[in-house]
């Protein structure tokens, strides 16, 4: 007969961007978009900091 080992809880996951990178990653995509205006990726680079702006 098998004996089932009890394993145990998975740990928490941590998450992988402190609340102060946000403000950092919004000031270089900001900076990025202002150099790259006329980019045909302008525009997701602009919905990504809108996102940005709604983490906090």
């Amino acid at each position: 007969m098998e004996t089932a080992t009890m394993s145990p809880e998975p740990a928490r996951a941590r998450p992988v961007f402190s609340t102060e990178d946000t403000e950092l990653l919004k000031t270089a995509v900001l900076a990025y978009l202002k150099q790259n205006q006329e980019s045909p990726e302008s525009i997701k680079y602009s919905n990504l900091y809108h996102r940005l702006g709604r983490l906090g």
